[in-house]
Order: C-alpha cells, then structure tokens, then sequence
C-alpha cells in the first residue's frame, strides 16, 4: 500500500522538486534508478519492508535543502502509513496523503530541531492557509509572525538595532488558536508589512515589532524578503518567519534566506542554490544573487519576463528579430542609457525592475552587464512541438544562445538550457 499511496502525492512530490521525475519502490523491484550522478535517492523501510525513493532531473543536481526536506516527507509518510495499516483503510490513507502529508512535511522541516512534537508549527500553517482565502472590503488579508528560538530576553535588545519597535501585548498575551483572527483588527494591524507578531516556537504571542516607514527603498529587497532575513539573524538558530503575503500566497522565510511557498494549492521550494547551480561559471558570481532575488520578487508581484544570460558566440544580430520600441528614437535612447550597466547598479537605482517587467526579451552577459531589453527573437528554433504561450515559446528559441530564466504573468519561474525546459518553481 505504500506505494500505492505515494502514487497519490506523485505530482505534488514532483512539482516541489522543480518537475523532476519520481520514482517509489519496494527496493527489489527498483531498476536504473540512482545510477546517474545527480539523481536523488534515499531508502527507507515501511512495515517492516525496504523501499526506495529516487528522484531524477537531469543536469541540474538536487540540493542539500531539498533532500533535506524529502527525508522529512518521507519519515512523515511512514508515520501515517501506521496509523492507516488496517484492512480496508486505504482509501483514508490515500485522502489524508493527498490533503495533509506536504502540510505536515513542512511543518515538521521548519521546527528544525527535528524532534518533538510539530503540531504547533502545523497549526499555524493551518491557520494562515485559511486566511489566505479572507478579504477585508475586496483587500486580501496579509499579517506574519517571527519565530525565535533564542530567549526573548536576548531578542528585544537586538531588536533596538532594527527600525522596528517592540510593543508587548502584557497580560493580553495569547496562544495562537483557530479563533486568531476571528476580528479583522488582528490582521488589518498586524500586517506582515509594517508589523510582525512576535512568538515562541510553541506558538505564544509575546508582543508585536511594528515600523512607521514601509519597508526598504529597494522593491526588490522588499518583496523578496531580504530584511526578514536579517531579523532572522537575531531571532536565534532555526528561527522562521511565516508570512501571509499580498498575492494571498503563504511564505515560510528560514534562517538560511530559503523559502518555502504555498501557491496554487502546492508548496514549493525557491532555493537559491538551485539557481545557483545552474548559473554557476556562466554568470559573474557577485550578480547571481541579484538577479535571484529579482526573479523572486517579479514572480510574487505577477509580473512576467524572459531573461537570456548570453555566452560569449551569442550573435545579437542573429538573435534579434525586432525589438518592442520598433525604430523610436525615444525608445532606443532609453535603452541605450542602461545598456552596459552592471544589474547591480540597476537594481539599487530602481530601474531593474522596470526593465525587467517589460516586453521582451532582455539580454545580460556574463559580467552581469544589460546588453539589450525589448528584444522580439526569432523564435525559428523552437520548433514545432513548444507547448506553451509567447514567452515559453521565446524563452525555448533563446535558450539555444544561453541560459534562460523565464517567469510567467501567474506567478511560475522556469529555467531553460538547449531548447529544455529543465526546473519549474510555483
């Protein structure tokens, strides 16, 4: 029965893995699976019987976080496997796997000590999932909470280096509950962006840090959760962040600067090093994590784009069909102003962004320099069989010059090298 239901939460264990293909056996029965040097595999016995998990994608290698992660899911499956062993029973098994085990991985990969019990840490998540479908006058609802793990006595002083505030709730403390956010004040206070609810990881509200300014100048640094990232650096060793946020997605902030994302009905991964790995010595090492974060924050913000990180061949000329400002001398003029900036310099003056968001393809090379933007490609080498919109079609023809990064106007990110599609996030 393991198997069987593992084949129930097939396609959720695949997206969360970037669309890599998996694989569950009992481990006699396994065949060519792991003898690739990037595949993932990882055994476990289930009722007393061996069974082993593989998971394959090809030239992008699986990162320590995302086996990390699996293991827990797996530890997680059989645990309900025992609790849904009786004759007849199968059909539960198969439901609660469907609705309940990502959930209950997640919850339990976030309380990062790794024992004890994470029904705490999976009441949240429940919570916040449910307010995620709440609107407050045609407004989604927003709130967070920091979770620390150090001792609040050592937190607040180091929160007086933030420009944060701490208010305590005093005697007015509580633990959260399925009545949290029963009065719209709760949320419409508390907002994730100007205020945080501060707690301990069994989930007691000690007080709130709010902030009259709202947020970084930078937009980037603002959507992609940068500044959280260094409260977190306060907050103690597997301290976490969770979020609410304004595209009515759930986001769970770690430590580490990672992110898991509940989006479409389906936790996700963004792990930088996944992107990392697949622009590692064909993007300049200072720009990659600029271009990440911008990638994340276009991708929250719904706005699409199809990046081209060229190579040294790429001919421009023999790439560019037209451009989106056509002959414009006003449009040319403009793009002319930014070509050759490093992305860096863009993104802090705001510009990044903007380019980004544009029609078009934009072109960088591998010194983080923008080379071109509003580019319409000749999409002559994606050949007959791209399954998709213009930009999946552009972001297939162009991969043939480079790597690719592609983020559609829904929300997904995609990676693309040689005319493959070889990682999908959200």
């Amino acid at each position: 029965m393991p198997k069987s239901a593992f084949n129930a939460i097939r396609n959720s264990v695949s997206s969360f893995l970037g669309g890599a293909k998996v694989a569950f056996n009992e481990l006699e029965e396994c065949d060519q699976c792991g003898e690739q040097e990037n595949d993932l595999v990882i055994n476990i016995e289930i009722g007393g019987v061996p069974y082993h998990f593989c998971a394959q994608r090809g030239e992008l290698a699986f990162t320590p976080t995302e086996e990390s992660f699996i293991q827990e899911m797996l530890t997680a499956l059989e645990g309900l496997f025992s609790g849904f062993s009786a004759k007849g029973y199968a059909a539960h098994f198969r439901t609660a796997l469907l609705t309940s085990l990502m959930d209950i991985a997640v919850a339990r990969y976030i309380r990062d000590d790794r024992k004890g019990v994470f029904w705490t840490t999976q009441n949240l998540i429940q919570l916040l999932k449910k307010l995620s479908y709440q609107r407050y006058e045609g407004v989604p609802a927003t709130t967070g909470f920091l979770i620390y793990r150090n001792q609040l006595e050592e937190l607040l002083p180091l929160l007086k280096q933030t420009r944060y505030t701490w208010l305590d709730l005093g005697d007015d403390r509580k633990r959260i509950n399925a009545n949290f956010f029963v009065n719209p004040l709760s949320y419409r206070f508390v907002d994730g962006l100007r205020a945080l609810y501060i707690c301990d990881i069994r989930m007691n509200v000690k007080g709130t840090i709010r902030t009259s300014s709202p947020g970084p100048r930078d937009s980037i640094d603002q959507l992609a959760n940068r500044e959280t990232v260094s409260l977190l650096e306060k907050a103690g060793s597997g301290a976490f962040a969770i979020f609410v946020n304004e595209a009515s997605e759930v986001e769970v902030v770690l430590d580490s600067g990672k992110l898991l994302v509940w989006r479409h009905g389906d936790w996700g991964i963004f792990d930088p090093d996944i992107f990392r790995v697949f622009l590692r010595g064909y993007f300049d090492k200072r720009a990659i994590d600029v271009l990440i974060w911008s990638v994340y924050a276009l991708s929250k913000s719904r706005h699409g784009t199809v990046i081209l990180i060229s190579n040294e061949k790429t001919d421009l000329q023999e790439l560019r069909k037209g451009s989106v400002g056509g002959r414009d001398p006003l449009s040319r003029a403009l793009i002319r102003h930014v070509c050759g900036t490093r992305i860096g310099v863009l993104k802090r003056s705001g510009e990044l962004m903007r380019i980004l968001s544009s029609d078009g393809l934009t072109v960088i090379n591998r010194k983080g320099e923008l080379l071109d933007t509003g580019v319409i490609i000749d999409t002559s080498k994606a050949g007959d069989l791209v399954t998709g919109g213009g930009r999946t079609t552009a972001a297939t023809a162009a991969s043939h010059y480079g790597r690719v990064i592609k983020v559609s106007e829904d929300g997904p990110i995609e990676l693309f090298h040689n005319g493959q599609l070889i990682y999908r996030f959200g």
